[in-house]
């Protein structure tokens, strides 16, 4: 009899535990549902506003295009990175403001908005784009020491099939030159013959390194 009940106090222990466990399983499943549902909200509301915001960058950047047009086009880029801080196009209406600053001739500006693109999470084209931008922020300020620490940090990891190389490396050379860094400008022009010896602007780059070479000899 007592063996008999001790069992059935077993049972019931077990089944208790059991439905705990069911009960913490579906509580897990519900939160990780409302979590997914809650990103894809998140993410299909940044993506919203993002086309929004592009189709207003694209009509700022338009010939003949008013500073209201651009304004406007600027305020739904910003307002897409503040009030959607967790969609994975932040980097990309960034790097659109980059552009549209950029053009508008507010450097600083731009320049930020370009950080921001990094700091986002920026990956492939749209990193690329982004960190050269930076370089050019600074070389249109001919603050040539940062633009080509800007250009050498674009630069780092990519090689001769990627997306811009050939592009960074000519303005890493040509910031070289104008901060008159002439034995460096020579060095990363023989190195763009060499990785890209097909270079449809090698005949550019062969001129500039007769022009450069007289003065790297003693």
């Amino acid at each position: 009899m007592l063996d008999s009940l001790r069992a059935v106090l077993a049972e019931s222990r077990l089944a208790r535990a059991g439905l705990i466990g069911f009960g913490v399983l579906l509580l897990v499943a519900g939160l990780a549902l409302g979590v997914w549902t809650w990103w894809q909200s998140q993410q299909a509301q940044g993506s919203l506003a993002l086309a929004a915001a592009t189709e207003l960058a694209q009509a700022a950047q338009a010939p003949g295009a008013s500073p209201t047009a651009r304004a406007a086009a600027l305020q739904a880029l910003d307002g897409v990175v503040t009030q959607h801080p967790r969609y994975s196009g932040v980097a990309q209406a960034a790097y659109r403001a980059g552009n549209l600053r950029f053009d508008a001739g507010d450097y600083a500006a731009a320049r930020g908005s370009y950080q921001i693109a990094l700091a986002k999470g920026a990956t492939g084209v749209v990193r690329a784009m982004a960190a050269v931008g930076i370089g050019h922020t600074w070389e249109v300020e001919k603050d040539y020491a940062k633009a080509q620490a800007a250009y050498e940090a674009a630069l780092a990891g990519l090689g001769p099939k990627d997306f811009l190389y050939e592009n960074i490396l000519l303005d890493l050379g040509r910031v070289q030159e104008f901060g008159g860094h002439r034995d460096a400008a020579v060095e990363t022009y023989r190195r763009l013959l060499k990785d890209l010896p097909d270079s449809r602007r090698g005949a550019d780059v062969r001129a500039r390194i007769a022009s450069l070479t007289p003065a790297t000899k003693p």
